[in-house]
């Protein structure tokens, strides 16, 4: 029988390779070279890093990541050593649109910008990205991407240099991957010559890997004022994060932005479903039937955009909470309540309200 090890954290996925598999459901600080050796597979998150470290000596033969990113992954040690790897691509990627979403609209309302009149530079525009493009021309904003990978592979035609995100940006937000070196190099890619680039103060989100913000860099320029406002969900050295930069920044968060209940549904499907494949198990078409409906709360016809994301996602909440006790990163992390995304509250939208909605933010619609 094969030998499966999924990380406990993974919602919505106990009990769906039990019947044909040996699974053990560990913390991932217990996956270890002791119990994944006997395992053929993993199912895990960024928390794992599989490696030679991890696997030299398993039987390990595919390992599912339930994340859109892949940077805790070896490639090449996988590659060399037969082993197959997939991740979730694009399967939290709405929840991170409501994120941002929500964060624009907070700080639209805490700082009183009308965010039609602005200009929102999105560094990194795949499947989370491209979503954060569509959010922000339902925001009426003047959208401008930065993404050489794309640009060299499509044609520079829609995109911009990091340059010009640098001038012409009154917000930018990142989506990148990680990547350490190479020509696409994302590692610090906001350094202290990306700051001293800055023209218009911008806000600053990442709301992708913490090490592509230098956080001396970041720290420096809010010092000088050379950016306005500040959201981040991820931090470089997590969970141990730099408290000065905690207490600067407008929105805080424990790298949770893509932690919606549809996101790990989908992350948990995909997960599945890719284990299926790859063993010739009969869960190919395998889904989640089953996550926590939205809390109650009264939308009316009145509502408007600003305010429904807000009370939808209170991403406020969500950030006094880490301020309030820094230490708390991974804990909170770990324990977060997932949130509905925006399609779930349909119902309880008025039909005019409804209808609007889904015109200028259709990707929520789908």
């Amino acid at each position: 029988m094969l030998k499966i090890i999924i990380d406990d954290y993974i919602p919505y996925i106990k009990g769906a390779l039990d019947g044909v598999a040996e699974v053990r459901y560990l913390p991932h600080k217990e996956i270890t070279p002791e119990t994944v050796k006997d395992a053929d597979a993993l199912i895990v998150r960024t928390r794992t890093r599989c490696d030679e470290a991890l696997l030299s000596g398993s039987k390990v033969r595919f390992i599912a990541s339930a994340t859109i990113g892949y940077d805790h992954i070896d490639a090449g040690y996988c590659l060399a050593n037969g082993i197959e790897w997939t991740n979730a691509p694009g399967c939290n990627a709405l929840s991170v649109a409501q994120y941002v979403a929500s964060a624009l609209s907070f700080w639209s309302n805490r700082r009183d910008k009308k965010l039609s009149d602005l200009t929102i530079g999105i560094v990194g525009v795949g499947a989370v990205g491209s979503k954060i493009a569509s959010v922000s021309e339902g925001f009426g904003m003047k959208v401008i991407q930065n993404d050489p990978p794309r640009a060299e592979k499509e044609g520079g035609d829609g995109f911009v240099s990091l340059d010009d995100v640098c001038e012409q940006a009154d917000v930018i937000t990142f989506h990148t991957l990680l990547d350490v070196a190479g020509k696409y190099k994302t590692f610090h890619m906001a350094d202290a010559s990306f700051f001293e680039k800055l023209k218009r103060k911008p806000l600053i989100i990442n709301a992708a890997r913490g090490e592509v913000i230098e956080t001396s860099a970041l720290l420096e320029a809010i010092r000088n004022g050379k950016v306005s406002d500040v959201v981040l969900d991820c931090w470089e050295n997590e969970p141990d994060i730099d408290e000065e930069l905690l207490m600067n920044a407008l929105v805080a968060t424990p790298h949770i932005a893509g932690y919606s209940a549809d996101g790990k549904a989908n992350a948990a499907t995909q997960s599945v479903r890719a284990i299926s494949r790859f063993f010739g198990l009969p869960f190919n078409d395998w889904q989640v039937d089953s996550i926590p409906d939205p809390y109650s709360i009264h939308l009316g016809e009145e509502m408007d955009f600003l305010s429904f994301f807000t009370r939808t996602y209170d991403i406020a909440h969500d950030s006094d909470m880490l301020k309030n006790i820094p230490g708390n990163f991974e804990n909170y992390r770990s324990h977060y309540p997932f949130r509905r995304e925006p399609k779930a509250y349909f119902d309880q939208m008025g039909e005019a309200f409804r209808n609007k909605f889904s015109h200028r933010f259709p990707v929520f619609s789908i």
